[in-house]
């Protein structure tokens, strides 16, 4: 009868080391059955390949992936560490419509000081616009280079919305004419413009300078 003690191998016998390192290990057959990779725990580091292997994922299974894991993360949280959660979530909401706010306010401010710049260039032409006017009403541009000239200063004034604003025989409104001179009229029943003195003009909605007028009143 054989003693079991003969089966035990004998740690100096050589034959016994060698096939000690042949041996595959349960995590070497793991690792050759393919690329899956272990998911770490928290806080650890992954493992050797991981990022080979997340390398091979599609961008749809990625998103999955990445979903899945803020809910594991939000599933380990206690009440107390959700609600805050859900407060930061909030704070970002509410940091993302003030930008959105800041920036509409920006581009407002932007666009309103544009127009006041205008309006300002625009205002120191007027006089030279005024001699214009006046150089027309004696024939001056009625024909020659002046009449060009011409001509392309109001194409100017034009491309920015100005307009020549008071005209006889309107009602007067003090937003837009400048009263120097009251004509009792017989027969009037309002106060109508009986003459302009000096053209105003407007920009757009703003007024630039108010037409000089005559009003006709009731007598």
């Amino acid at each position: 009868m054989t003693d079991p003690k003969d089966n035990v191998p004998n740690e100096d016998d050589p034959q016994v080391e060698g096939d000690a390192t042949n041996a595959q290990e349960p995590e070497d057959l793991i690792e050759a059955e393919g690329p899956d990779v272990e998911v770490p725990a928290d806080g650890a580091e992954p493992p050797a390949g991981a990022a080979d292997a997340a390398n091979d994922l599609s961008p749809e299974d990625e998103a999955l992936l990445a979903d899945a894991a803020r809910g594991i993360q939000e599933d380990k949280l206690s009440t107390d560490d959700r609600d805050l959660l859900a407060e930061m979530r909030a704070d970002m909401l509410r940091a993302q419509a003030e930008l959105v706010n800041f920036r509409k306010r920006v581009e407002r401010d932007r666009e309103a000081n544009r127009e006041v710049a205008i309006a300002e260039v625009v205002r120191a032409l007027l006089p030279a616009l005024d001699d214009l006017t006046r150089a027309e009403a004696h024939g001056d541009l009625t024909e020659g280079p002046m009449q060009v000239i011409g001509q392309k200063i109001r194409g100017g004034f034009e491309k920015f919305k100005l307009v020549q604003i008071g005209a006889k025989g309107e009602t007067f409104d003090p937003n837009i004419h400048e009263a120097i001179v009251q004509l009792p009229t017989p027969g009037a029943t309002g106060q109508t413009v009986a003459d302009v003195v000096e053209p105003g003009y407007k920009l757009g909605e703003r007024v630039l300078r108010a037409a000089k007028v005559a009003v006709a009143v009731p007598a």
